[in-house]
């Protein structure tokens, strides 16, 4: 900084900038509440149907957050300006305080160009000479630094922060210029670390990237400064020279067990740096995507796409650079296979190449497994990429229909029934489960819309048409070959939650009703999953037969039950959404649905426990028992509806008050039921599962129908409970005859 423009600053316009960032702060706090409280909260419980249901629901719900995103961002602009304001002017104040000491030592300082002289006077002369005039020199060169640079990070911290976003706000929060412009410096000195050649590195150089990246992996300015400085290809060499024991003899001996660590730092900085719209991160993603299918250096066989996978696996990665690396990695696979005539031996694990991933669950060679677990955390991605083609019938390749016809397949069809998935094992040398299992994670995301492992909420949107199906895709896949399911056991807890949110698809399915009458007993919001009857019988026998698939469904069946009851007895329910007049058929049918689905998963049951019945009875039991604190937070947000129940007024009004009174009753007994049976010294013989599943289910749907009674003091409605245990008898009882008709080839002679 010039000294005269350091000493004649007036700081007018900088003050100004402040006291008008500082109003607007109060401005946009009014509108983050309006939005949040008002916007947001009445679309939340709006009656939206058809694509609003889906768009412009989901559209609302992201502009209320971008006020809360361009508060935090006006926020950090105004800490910003504030500190460097004040520290601008002590800067001044200190450069005035020394000029004024060297005059008073006899030295005069000029400014000169750019720069000052220091002069000390001929008579009287400074007190030390030519050592007093050295000593202001230095002083005041100091000052212009310090000021110099206080100047210079304000600037680039602020061009940065409003870079990370093309449109919209960033939602990066800094209380000052240093805690920003510390990020954006350390950034820097961490990739210059990641750059050094992996046979240079120290371990006080890992332990420190190690650090750094543990601290700021969600720090946006940060991410987006140490992607772009280490660069794509770097970013590829560094992973696989850091995690190679041939390339670093003090490193990998004294760091092995913290590469899972870094590993996860790493994966969670680039996922971070992939949300910004900066020039510089744009160009990063496309030259990643491109570097995909090449290898990592002349040398080497290993290819990009096995490195970067392995550092996408935690971390919400960017939709569109997730899509575009998909759609290459795919490419890059169907050329590998011819087509996927043969086995994805081209990722095969060789027992020379160092492993990519260190989390122990497989060695990382195969780059569809950290692909998937990316999707896993990306919804929206993950829809889109299921959906994508992956061959078409024009193309040259041997997939056909029981027709002999050439059939086109989407990335769907291929990952879940046709690829041969290179053998991979854990750290245990056991076979490794992580491929499909993070395959089923992702399909969760895809299916529901938010992150696999996560419970919807009220934020959560109605299911989309690409949604919905995919769905359908899934439910036909495992009726036509259970197998796929079945020989692969793990996958079950992602079906299950998957089919836990999508019961009024599956309820409507099963009520075979052509004229869909049924439509406004099972209300759906969003766009329904066309299901036949048949499959969903088979795919609920199939999920059932793993404890944690049958607790999904059968919990929150049992929640959506007493969700419907409440919802259909109120007396507030607008007419056009009633389904009849007659409130006694109302119950029979909601009791009749839920029985059936509740008899399906009994069966499953059954089928699974034969020959283990005590160990594996009390293993479902507790499977049950788990879901009590996982589902306690969101009862009577609609839980296995996918958020699609209570998009009514009626439904968003109960959803606050008797909805979880009743839900929460009936999932108390529920509960205190599977907990009691899980502690019990003897378990039930085969002749007793059908008989106590019908018990329970009638229990629950009967205390559901009574407590919707009570709670919207309904005095005409005594029977009810009679009503509902005579449907849930008749809809348990009935999915006896749809098993046996429907999917009779799954089961074993008991």
């Amino acid at each position: 900084m010039d000294f005269e423009a350091l000493h004649s600053a007036n700081f007018k316009l900088l003050d100004d900038a402040v006291d008008d960032w500082t109003k607007m702060l109060g401005k946009l706090a009014d509108l983050k509440t309006d939005a949040k409280d008002g916007l947001h909260g009445k679309a939340i419980k709006a009656n939206w149907a058809g694509v609003n249901a889906t768009v412009s629901r989901a559209f609302i719900g992201k502009t209320a957050g971008e006020f809360g995103d361009a508060h935090t961002q006006a926020e950090s602009i105004r800490n910003i300006l504030r500190d460097t304001q004040g520290e601008l002017k002590t800067q001044q104040r200190l450069l005035k305080e020394a000029v004024e000491r060297g005059r008073n030592n006899h030295m005069s300082v000029r400014p000169t160009g750019s720069g000052f002289t220091v002069t000390p006077n001929p008579d009287p002369a400074p007190a030390n000479g030519q050592k007093d005039v050295d000593a202001l020199r230095d002083e005041l060169e100091g000052i212009l630094r310090t000021a110099t640079e206080i100047d210079s990070t304000a600037s680039t911290s602020l061009k940065a922060l409003v870079d990370l976003t093309d449109y919209g706000f960033s939602g990066q929060k800094y209380a000052d210029r240093d805690a920003a412009a510390n990020a954006i410096k350390e950034a820097e000195n961490l990739a210059r670390i990641a750059k050094k050649n992996p046979e240079d590195l120290t371990v006080k150089e890992f332990d420190a990237l190690n650090a750094g990246l543990k601290k700021y992996s969600g720090d946006e300015l940060f991410a987006e400064r140490f992607a772009e400085q280490l660069g794509p290809k770097g970013t590829l060499e560094f992973w696989a020279g850091i995690t190679d024991p041939n390339k670093n003899r003090d490193v990998y001996p004294a760091r092995r067990e913290e590469l899972a660590d870094l590993q996860k730092n790493l994966s969670l900085t680039l996922a971070t740096a992939t949300q910004a719209d900066t020039p510089e991160m744009q160009r990063w993603k496309w030259e990643m995507t491109d570097l995909g299918s090449q290898p990592i250096n002349k040398n080497s066989t290993t290819q990009g796409f096995q490195v970067m996978s392995n550092l996408m696996r935690w971390g919400n990665f960017d939709d569109q650079f997730l899509k575009s690396y998909g759609t290459e990695l795919m490419e890059t696979e169907k050329a590998a296979t011819s087509n996927g005539r043969h086995g994805a031996t081209v990722w095969t694990h060789m027992g020379m190449n160092p492993n990519l991933n260190r989390t122990g669950e497989d060695s990382g060679s195969d780059p569809m497994i950290g692909y998937l677990k990316a999707l896993s955390n990306s919804p929206d991605a993950a829809t889109d990429f299921f959906n994508d083609p992956f061959l078409s019938k024009d193309e040259d390749h041997d997939f056909k229909t029981d027709k002999g016809a050439k059939e086109s397949l989407s990335n769907f069809d291929y990952l879940f029934e046709e690829r041969d998935w290179p053998p991979e094992m854990d750290e245990n040398r056991d076979n490794s489960i992580s491929g499909r299992n993070n395959l089923a994670l992702a399909l969760e995301a895809a299916t529901t819309g938010h992150p696999a492992g996560e419970m919807p909420t009220a934020d959560t949107p109605p299911h989309n048409a690409d949604q919905a199906k995919l769905m359908k895709n899934i439910v036909e896949s495992i009726s036509e070959d259970n197998e796929r399911l079945t020989e692969y056991g793990f996958m079950s807890d992602s079906m299950g939650q998957i089919a836990s949110e999508y019961l009024p698809d599956i309820n409507r399915a099963m009520t075979d009703d052509v004229d869909k009458d049924t439509d406004r007993l099972f209300p759906l919001a969003g766009a329904q999953a066309e299901m036949e009857h048949r499959d969903v019988t088979r795919f609920l026998f199939t999920v059932g037969q793993n404890e944690e698939g049958y607790a999904a469904v059968e919990v929150s069946q049992q929640a959506y039950m007493a969700n419907l009851m409440d919802y259909h007895l109120n007396p507030d329910l607008p007419e056009d959404l009633r389904y009849s007049k007659d409130p006694q058929f109302v119950v029979e049918q909601v009791a009749h649905g839920s029985g059936e689905v509740s008899g399906t998963l009994a069966q499953a049951r059954a089928e699974a426990v034969a020959g283990e019945a005590e160990e594996k009875d009390k293993a479902y039991e507790h499977s049950v028992a788990q879901w009590k604190n996982g589902i306690s937070g969101v009862v009577g947000t609609g839980v296995g509806v996918g958020t699609s129940f209570i998009a009514s007024p009626a439904g968003g009004a109960a959803a606050g008050g008797a909805a979880g009174t009743v839900t929460s009753t009936v999932l108390e007994e529920l509960f205190k039921d599977a907990e009691g049976k899980a502690k019990d010294e003897a378990g039930p013989v085969m002749g007793e599962y059908w008989e106590s599943g019908l018990q329970k289910n009638t229990k629950y749907t009967e205390m559901a129908a009574e407590l919707a009674v009570a709670a919207h003091t309904r005095d005409d409605l005594a029977d009810a409970g009679e009503w509902a245990r005579t449907g849930a008898q008749s809809g348990f009882r009935a999915s006896e005859a749809s098993v046996n008709s429907m999917a009779p080839d799954l089961k074993t002679d008991i």
